[in-house]
């Protein structure tokens, strides 16, 4: 398993806020991933060339963090199909639900003060730990 790193995780949390405050100053829009998504995937949506400047941008991101940095994530065994589109379906749910994802909430949605966004970033935690905790007590 790979060592936590405080330094990228330093270089990783700046990143993301230098990102949404960009975002921020030039466009005027709050960083939320699914929402970003959602709106690329959308027919007939305006701002379509920066949905998905912003979209490859995160996959070049990665690529870039992988094959120049060697960022790699620990081996597991491959999830069936059904378990990924089961979750993706979920994650999806989740975020129209909560009007928004983990980004949109936690890095500017605390950033804005919004009681919304406090309300579903400790949903978001609480959920997380609960599921670990199962989820740990179930496997061992």
């Amino acid at each position: 398993m790979q060592e936590w790193n405080v330094v990228g995780g330093i270089v990783g949390g700046v990143l993301i806020g230098i990102s949404a405050s960009l975002l921020l100053w030039w466009n005027g829009r709050i960083l939320g991933v699914s929402g970003i998504v959602r709106h690329l995937l959308m027919p007939h949506q305006p701002g379509k060339v920066w949905r998905g400047l912003f979209v490859t941008g995160l996959v070049l991101g990665a690529l870039l963090a992988y094959h120049v940095v060697g960022i790699t994530l620990p081996s597991r065994p491959a999830p069936s199909t059904w378990l990924l589109v089961g979750a993706g379906l979920l994650v999806g749910i989740g975020t129209a639900v909560g009007r928004g994802c983990t980004s949109g909430h936690g890095v500017c949605g605390l950033a804005l003060f919004s009681m919304r966004s406090l309300i579903a970033v400790l949903t978001f935690l609480t959920v997380g730990i609960l599921t670990a905790t199962m989820t740990a007590a179930l496997t061992s």
